[in-house]
């Protein structure tokens, strides 16, 4: 089946081969939806093949960018179906003094491929900028990630932005990564605590709901 192999090529990271099959997919008339329900089940399987230590980073990182071709392919087919409803919107970045995206880079996927219009701000950035491109984009949320212990007081330092502007309440501040907690999540007055990328759109919704 078609969209058996479409899955397999971005699970083995084979980007042009899996945008190429995906065009050709979709002009052959295959439904948007379908394929997009498909890369949600193929990057959950990815997520957990990963988290069972079968793949690793390299791996990971290419699933992810051959998802992603995928998705740009689907991009104006959705829309055309009007299938395509946006359940909200993110900002999403790793906190200033913090190099790591992978783990950032996999929840923008499956949100993503989960109904969620989301800006990528990459890495090292600054806690003023994810206020002021939420401002910007009408974000519904601001999602901010820390790999280490020494840059996790940047994901404070955001909510006290957004407090001294006076516009905490127009955001809801969704915190992940390796040293992070619920425990912080609390501490620091941020609305949601992420474990796992998988789990991310259902907890959104669940705030938006």
């Amino acid at each position: 089946m078609s969209l058996e192999r479409l899955s397999k090529l971005v699970e083995d990271g084979e980007t042009r081969d899996a945008r190429a099959l995906a065009g050709e997919l979709l002009t052959g008339g295959e439904d948007p939806l379908a394929m997009i329900e498909r890369m949600t089940q193929t990057m959950a399987r990815v997520g957990d093949l990963f988290a069972k230590l079968e793949i690793f980073l390299p791996e990971i990182m290419l699933a992810g960018e051959a998802l992603s071709a995928v998705v740009e392919e689907l991009g104006p087919y959705l829309e055309e179906a009007g299938g395509r409803q946006i359940k909200g919107k993110m900002v999403i970045g790793v906190v200033k003094g913090d190099l790591h995206e992978i783990g950032k880079n996999i929840v923008k996927l499956i949100l993503e491929t989960n109904g969620f219009e989301v800006k990528d701000l990459g890495y090292n950035v600054d806690s003023m900028t994810f206020v002021k491109e939420a401002e910007a984009m009408g974000a519904d949320f601001i999602g901010a990630s820390s790999l280490m212990t020494t840059t996790m007081p940047k994901q404070k330092e955001i909510i006290e932005i957004l407090n001294d502007k006076g516009i905490r309440d127009r955001y809801k501040v969704i915190i992940g990564g390796a040293p992070t907690s619920r425990m912080w999540a609390e501490q620091i007055g941020a609305d949601l605590y992420c474990p796992d990328a998988k789990s991310t759109p259902e907890m959104l919704e669940a705030l938006l709901g």
